[in-house]
């Protein structure tokens, strides 16, 4: 099996323990695993996507990250922010409203 070209991290604010907490766990950052699996299997991005423990940004989840780009996307709360991201992944391009590095 060959590594596919984009890894996705989603933050699902798993501590050590496997307890889910946080703000990205509190506003459903799992429930958008499902829909974001769709979109990459939709859109024929070659991609995998995980479910991250805390990756420490609270302030600004649900966060997700985008490897090898290493693109952090924050407040991706609904289905049009994670449709805007893959269209700009699709596109080779970013989110920028939703980018948290620069």
């Amino acid at each position: 099996m060959e590594t596919p070209k984009h890894h996705i991290f989603v933050c699902a604010s798993f501590r050590t323990d496997g307890e889910a907490k946080g703000m990205c766990a509190k506003k459903g950052s799992s429930a958008f695993l499902p829909y974001i699996e769709n979109e990459i299997l939709d859109r024929g991005i070659d991609a995998q996507i995980t479910a991250a423990g805390c990756m420490k940004m609270c302030d600004n989840g649900p966060v997700m990250v985008i490897y090898p780009e290493n693109v952090w996307y924050g407040g991706v709360e609904t289905e049009d922010a994670v449709d805007e991201i893959m269209d700009a992944l699709e596109d080779g391009n970013t989110a920028d409203a939703y980018r948290l590095n620069p």
